[in-house]
């Protein structure tokens, strides 16, 4: 069938009378989850077109499909509202709304659409609800959708509470560093490291295979980065790199553009066991005054830290971003080094389970990946998948 044939964009105006409502964006969806549950004033979108939804609905992003920008709803959506730049796709009787989900959020239907999207011209190409309504999709009876949109979402409900349990153990690792930092003197971060590096992509740009090289577009936080936006370079061009190799424990700092100050670290395997930086990313080091990567990560991730790393990288006329001599400059407080060496055995293990669950995530989700076109095709039927729960 063609997509068109099971489902619908909902275009329906947001015209309820409530005094608060909850306003979701393209940047509160991704990968399947609602991540915004805050209330704003509905006067505030006065003279704004906004579209209700409901639950079962499945919010699509219209701007590049590859960052996966979507969310199933599953709760109920009377005080939520979706901008105009997500479609509202509803499922008609010939498909399940799970099943639905699942199929869009397929790679063979993202790759398809991503297709589309880099044809168009501008900063955020798009797509349109007729091109998605446009595509092939095998759709197999009701009964069979049933038990495939079950299997999948044991993956997916597995995903999400790994990725849950990690930001439980970073929040308890920050809990720790938070009583420790703010009894320390003030310094400047330069006087702590030992390496502060970027590195570099060949002429041409990165490649469709080889290497990984990290970019800010992959970076989120540690235990979390976005595999589908993985570029490369060769195997021979990183065995001559004298700088910019990542290895484990390092600390990541994006030093330019909109999301200057975004952190995140390698560690155990994670996110690769060999990869490198391009251009547009630090590496930090500590020395033996600051005798933890991990006292690092967080030093970074502190609000008012990145904060002062913004606020400089944005004060030039010119390019924004970070040079090294500005992060170095970075005011920080610095407690005791021998408390600084406790509190890197205490998190140790936090920080370890952090990065093996990460990679367990992207394992499972390669493999949940995989069986969508398989049991569509009935290549696998859903007896044949065991073991998930």
């Amino acid at each position: 069938m063609k997509l068109g044939d099971v489902c619908e964009s909902v275009s329906l105006t947001f015209r309820r009378q409530q005094d608060k409502i909850i306003l979701i964006n393209t940047s509160d969806v991704l990968d399947g989850k609602v991540t915004n549950h805050e209330y704003v004033l509905n006067k505030n979108l006065r003279g704004q077109f906004k579209k209700s939804f409901q639950q079962q609905d499945i919010l699509y992003s219209e701007i590049r499909p590859k960052n996966r920008r979507f969310a199933y709803i599953d709760f109920n959506a009377d005080d939520y509202v979706a901008s105009t730049k997500l479609m509202v796709i509803r499922a008609n009787d010939k498909i399940l709304p799970q099943f639905l989900f699942q199929v869009l959020k397929s790679d063979e239907i993202i790759d398809q659409l991503q297709l589309l999207a880099e044809t168009r011209s501008g900063t955020f190409p798009q797509i349109t609800f007729s091109e998605l309504a446009s595509l092939d999709v095998r759709i197999p009876p009701i009964p069979e959708q049933k038990g495939i949109a079950a299997t999948l979402s044991c993956f997916d409900e597995k995903i999400s509470n790994i990725a849950e349990k990690n930001h439980h153990l970073e929040q308890i690792a920050q809990a720790i560093f938070n009583e420790l930092y703010f009894t320390g003197d003030l310094s400047i971060l330069g006087d702590y490291l030992t390496d502060i590096e970027s590195g570099s992509r060949p002429k041409g740009g990165a490649l469709l295979s080889g290497i990984p090289s990290i970019g800010a577009e992959n970076i989120e936080r540690f235990g979390v980065y976005d595999y589908s936006k993985e570029k490369y370079i060769s195997l021979d061009f990183f065995q001559r790199l004298q700088r910019g190799v990542v290895k484990s424990g390092d600390v990541l700092l994006y030093k330019d553009g909109a999301y200057t100050g975004k952190t995140s670290m390698a560690l155990g395997g994670f996110p690769h066991q060999q990869c490198a930086i391009n251009e547009h990313v630090f590496i930090l080091r500590t020395n033996n005054k600051m005798p933890s990567q991990y006292f690092l990560y967080l030093l970074l991730r502190l609000d008012e830290n990145r904060e002062k790393l913004f606020t400089m990288a944005s004060s030039k006329a010119a390019q924004p971003g970070l040079n090294q001599n500005e992060v170095k400059a970075l005011q920080i407080l610095i407690p005791n080094v021998k408390l600084i060496a406790k509190f890197n055995n205490e998190v140790e293990p936090l920080f370890k389970q952090i990065a093996n669950n990460a990679l367990e995530n992207r394992r499972l989700a390669e493999l949940r990946d995989t069986l969508l076109p398989k049991l569509m095709s009935g290549e696998l039927s859903v007896s044949d998948i065991v073991g998930v729960k």
